[in-house]
């Protein structure tokens, strides 16, 4: 048998991203052990960039060996036991994704749900917390299926005043749009490498704060995962350096090298880069008689939710594009299947170029699809 030789791709759907040139050369140099003097001193060095990108002092913020589903649930295997209370957001797939996680892990959850594209409204949650105590209220802060960004400070605000903690799904976010855990008082964040961090899909950047990781180390029950088990990674992550599974060494080089270009790039002119080719995108879909169909005031830059003309065959334009332009989008999905094209914009697939590409392949396609 042949070796694999992937076709070429401009990946502009909602994940994975395209992945900068130096991180590709990053997983190329040579393995050395996970235990490896020079691998902890790196280790050291992406927890420091991390917490920079993060917006954080969290002491436990590192990446989780896993996607950003690994993350997530990292996140409520630790914080949630059964019989715990949960008021989990839900305006898209991720929401959903949450709270059937939170219910894996025992909780009673309570829904907060919005029509898909729109955001959740802060209003919302505090009547969810009238005359509740719950351990946890988790939000999505950019819903990938749809497109909606969902501001969070007043929502962890309205978290901290119940008692609860406030888990944000930063998945799509982070490095792409203001991500501030310590300044929006955000207990527990989990995102993905593959996203806009310009890095294959494999690693899960995380982070507790104090009040989040007193409640993962003062449990009355173990937690349900071994390999997620915060009380024995922080050993590992820690300054310990105990022992306790095998780390996936290229992926944090590719992580380091990530990280390192966005805070040579700085946070602000990423944003503003990001923000920039959203509106450019915006505008070329206007000139072609489409818009996006998530909540004006509160589109995501790094995802465009594109809402598909009644006339037109979604799937086939898709197919088209990926076909006869090799650009891969992402389709709709649950109640929005059929009817929206996602175009991402994150990392180092947001440029300019990119925008004219794809506005000018779907230009083309519509174009004939009328004629």
């Amino acid at each position: 048998m042949e070796s694999f030789h992937p076709p070429s791709r401009l990946l502009l759907g909602p994940g994975p991203s395209m992945v900068a040139p130096s991180v590709l050369e990053a997983m190329s140099k040579p393995l050395i052990g996970h235990m490896d003097p020079a691998f902890l001193e790196m280790m050291e060095q992406i927890k420091e960039m991390l917490r920079a990108v993060f917006r954080t002092k969290n002491a436990m913020t590192f990446p989780v060996s896993g996607t950003g589903s690994a993350g997530m649930e990292f996140c409520l295997v630790n914080l949630i036991e059964p019989g715990d209370e949960a008021v989990i957001c839900i305006n898209g797939v991720f929401g959903a994704r949450m709270a059937d996680v939170a219910s894996r892990c025992g909780a009673n959850v309570i829904k907060v749900e919005a029509e898909w594209g729109r955001i959740i409204e802060p209003a919302q949650v505090a009547e969810a917390l009238k005359g509740r105590k719950p351990k946890l209220v988790g939000v999505v802060h950019a819903e990938t299926s749809t497109g909606a960004w969902t501001p969070v400070e007043e929502i962890a605000s309205l978290a901290r005043e119940a008692g609860a903690l406030t888990l944000i799904d930063a998945v799509t976010s982070l490095a792409g749009c203001p991500v501030q855990l310590d300044e929006w008082g955000i207990d527990a964040v989990y995102s993905g490498t593959q996203k806009c961090l310009s890095c294959p899909p494999g690693l899960a950047p995380v982070s507790l704060s104090d009040r989040a990781m007193m409640a993962a180390t003062s449990r009355n029950t173990k937690v349900q995962s071994w390999y997620l088990d915060v009380n024995l990674l922080s050993s590992y992550w820690g300054s310990e350096r105990v022992y306790h599974h095998t780390a996936p060494i290229t992926m944090n080089y590719a992580l380091h090298e990530g990280l390192r270009l966005v805070l040579d790039e700085g946070l602000e002119a990423r944003f503003a880069r990001h923000e920039r080719n959203h509106l450019r995108l915006r505008e070329g879909l206007a000139s072609l008689g489409l818009g996006l169909a998530s909540q004006p005031g509160h589109q995501l830059w790094q995802l465009n939710s594109v809402s598909v003309p009644e006339n037109v065959n979604e799937t086939s334009v898709r197919g088209r594009l990926l076909s006869d332009f090799g650009i891969e989008v992402g389709a709709g999905l649950g109640p929005l299947k059929g009817k929206v094209w996602r175009i991402g914009l994150m990392g180092e697939s947001s440029t300019a170029d990119n925008v004219d590409i794809v506005l000018n392949a779907l230009g083309q396609i519509l174009s004939e699809n009328s004629a």
